[in-house]
């Protein structure tokens, strides 16, 4: 295991390095500048012109991109002109935002979406299958905007029991527990939208991996033995459906640094997604480098980290 994690690791050095160019060479070719939004009223052509040359919008393409990863392997990850402060800051505080946001979220869909799941399997074709069925094709097929937009419309405009955007109240100074209960009312909207989403998909595929282990000669020589239906189900069929469960939970982890770029967008959420959609509204090219190599990044190790997780739950996998 240790050899195989030391060639996954140095494999994904050239691997980081061509994405890390690839994504560079597509936001600095697209149309357009960061100062292209300014009007001649805030900054005349000429001054304009200086700003661009200052930041090397002229320079050729592979100076840029050197200039740009000398500084980033020294932990500078550039200037963001859309905020005004390095960007290397800026991505520390969203990225705490939108952790706990999308951890919150998915800890609560686990929880609730893979017991939903053996239940609706090892009961199929029962009303309680159906019910969840229909649960599960509602969370995937609404869209997510449009589910947000929906619980805003009831529960923050008509009912106004939580708030409709943001993180915190603005223009009010909280402390201890009222600053808790309000982090709550704004966080509590997008955290049930993304829950609910999540939780509709992995029950779904619980459901599916469960059915098709329940097909398998050794779930039949078990109940054929005797075997009480408990262990037949949570010691033989789940562990050994965990496979496709933990490709789709490690596959998630990636979505704890990257955040859920619509629906932070619509409750204004400041977290990751909401920062990457601004910065390439403003063609902010350092936030957008920066936060789209953060996602690759976060893919890459979550890969490596389905593939270690398989050998503990399929005692069958080795890594030599």
């Amino acid at each position: 295991m240790r050899q195989y994690l030391s060639r996954r690791l140095l494999l994904m050095i050239p691997v980081f390095i061509g994405i890390s160019m690839i994504v560079f060479a597509l936001i600095h070719t697209t149309p357009g500048d960061p100062f292209a939004h300014l009007v001649e009223q805030d900054v005349s052509k000429e001054d304009r012109e200086l700003m661009l040359r200052q930041i090397g919008y002229y320079d050729p393409l592979p100076i840029k991109y050197l200039k740009w990863s000398t500084q980033a392997l020294k932990g500078n990850l550039g200037w963001s002109i859309k905020y005004r402060e390095p960007v290397l800051q800026l991505m520390k505080r969203r990225l705490a935002n939108t952790f706990g946001l999308s951890l919150m979220a998915m800890l609560l869909s686990t929880l609730i979406a893979i017991p939903l799941g053996v239940i609706s399997a090892t009961r199929q074709y029962s009303a309680f299958d159906y019910i969840a069925t229909v649960f599960a094709f509602i969370g995937i097929s609404i869209p997510s905007f449009f589910f947000a937009l929906g619980l805003i419309k009831i529960f923050a405009v008509d009912l106004g029991w939580f708030a409709v955007s943001g993180m915190q109240s603005i223009g009010v100074k909280l402390t201890g527990w009222a600053k808790a209960v309000d982090i709550f009312k704004h966080a509590f909207l997008p955290l049930f939208v993304l829950t609910m989403i999540q939780t509709a998909s992995l029950m779904r595929y619980t459901r599916s991996a469960m059915l098709e282990v329940f097909q398998q000669d050794y779930i039949r020589t078990a109940r054929a033995k005797g075997v009480p239906e408990r262990t037949v189900v949570y010691k033989h069929a789940l562990r050994n459906s965990l496979i496709p469960i933990t490709t789709l939970l490690t596959l998630r982890l990636s979505g704890l640094l990257s955040g859920a770029t619509l629906t932070e967008t619509v409750f204004l959420w400041p977290g990751m997604g909401t920062l990457i959609y601004q910065a390439v509204s403003n063609r902010d090219y350092n936030v957008i480098t920066s936060g789209v190599l953060l996602v690759a990044v976060s893919i890459l190790f979550c890969n490596l980290l389905a593939d270690v997780l398989y050998a503990f739950v399929d005692p069958r996998i080795r890594y030599d």
